[in-house]
């Protein structure tokens, strides 16, 4: 087993299911919840042929208590997490390298990402959002905190779509929708 280029687990969260992967230079998969074990199973092994069940070393496991404790309401920090996401392009790794910056509760917009990253041009925040749905490990890259345009939830390919990213933003505190109109404004 330990020769194993992918080792997983599934674990229980105050939100449902969740599953694990690492090797020996970090974290590869990281499935968000689902209601039944045997369902984020066969989503995590969908997305990571050959991984094997395995009993978790304690920095896996520090991060299974953190991921936890997130799901249970409170504020986690994840950007120490190694992370080994394989062959990447540069793109993709200078935008996910920026979004692990991203704490609980801040959110950005595709648009705004790829301003950040010194895309100005209209493709910029598509860029984005493709890179967003190929995350491996959302939550530990926090691509829930990506928004669209006007504060809207956008798109989420993880299990659950929008609903699963809706519910992670509202744990962090995030309200969806147009801001709130400015106090001392005649609206008419």
């Amino acid at each position: 087993m330990e020769h194993a280029k992918h080792v997983y687990c599934v674990f229980d969260t105050a939100h449902g299911f969740c599953a694990i992967a690492w090797n020996a230079a970090g974290i590869t998969r990281f499935q968000l919840p689902s209601q039944h074990a045997d369902q984020t199973e066969r989503n995590l092994l969908r997305r990571t042929p050959g991984a094997v069940p395995g009993s978790p070393p304690d920095w896996v496991n520090e991060i299974v208590a953190r991921a936890k404790r997130y799901f249970g309401g409170e504020s986690i920090d994840f950007s120490d997490v190694p992370v080994d996401l394989g062959e990447l392009n540069e793109l993709s790794r200078r935008i996910y390298t920026t979004l692990r910056s991203f704490q609980w509760g801040t959110t950005t917009t595709y648009g705004a990402l790829a301003k950040e990253l010194g895309i100005e041009d209209w493709e910029g925040a598509r860029d984005v959002g493709q890179a967003m749905g190929k995350n491996q490990v959302p939550l530990i890259i926090p691509c829930h905190r990506v928004l669209a345009a006007g504060n809207k939830i956008g798109g989420f390919s993880a299990p659950g779509g929008v609903e699963t990213k809706a519910r992670m933003l509202e744990l962090e505190g995030v309200a969806l929708g147009p801001p709130p109109p400015e106090i001392g404004r005649a609206h008419v």
